[in-house]
């Protein structure tokens, strides 16, 4: 029989003024509230020179375009929804984040963030003591090629173990990498991760970087 793991209990989420999380990711966390499943803190961070409310703001715009403004639903969202504004090569970026996280075990990180900073956002992120108990998820593309894609495996498996590792493509028609992934769809059902915002599954295993 199948033992599930923990719910994640925090979803971070790098690139928070960026296109994904425009279209994507905040009109999924709405409708996450309306089901009444966002009942864990919501931490936005970028590098946008932005504050707490700007983002909010932002949001609203984002599921007022993408899917209907739901005032209930989004009132929820809202106050679930923290920000960190921060360079992500800064160390003090990585403590701010901790701090939001007080109270939480198990926090799901997700990069939606170009690939070339996925490599030092885990290095900052396990320097902080933010990988233990965690998740990852990867947004596509994952490497250039296949040697790129191996050296970013390799850098996931230095701070977190391959069941903690979520590669995806939030995409229809695409296939993720491997295993449960999380969709841009603004409807949510549950993953292995606890908090994955759309389940699309795939059995893809992906070998260590020294296969």
């Amino acid at each position: 029989m199948r033992t599930e793991r923990p719910r994640s209990d925090a979803l971070i989420f790098f690139g928070a003024t960026g296109d994904l999380a425009y279209k994507k990711i905040f009109p999924a966390l709405q409708a996450m509230a309306r089901h009444g499943r966002l009942d864990f803190p919501v931490v936005g961070v970028a590098k946008s020179g932005w504050s707490r409310d700007q983002l909010v703001d932002r949001a609203r715009a984002s599921v007022t375009e993408y899917g209907g403004l739901d005032a209930e639903a989004f009132a929820a969202l809202a106050g679930r929804l923290r920000y960190v504004d921060g360079d992500y090569s800064d160390a003090s970026t990585f403590e701010a984040v901790k701090a939001e996280l007080t109270g939480t075990a198990r926090p799901v990180h997700y990069l939606a963030i170009p690939p070339s900073m996925f490599a030092p956002v885990l290095a900052r992120l396990a320097e902080a003591g933010l990988t233990r108990g965690a998740r990852v998820v990867v947004e596509k593309p994952f490497g250039r090629d296949l040697q790129s894609a191996m050296e970013l495996n390799r850098v996931l498996h230095e701070v977190l173990p391959e069941e903690s590792i979520f590669r995806i493509d939030h995409y229809l028609g695409k296939e993720a990498c491997r295993t449960s992934s999380t969709s841009g769809s603004p409807t949510p059902s549950s993953s292995r991760s606890g908090i994955a915002i759309t389940l699309r599954a795939s059995r893809s295993p992906w070998p260590r970087a020294s296969a």
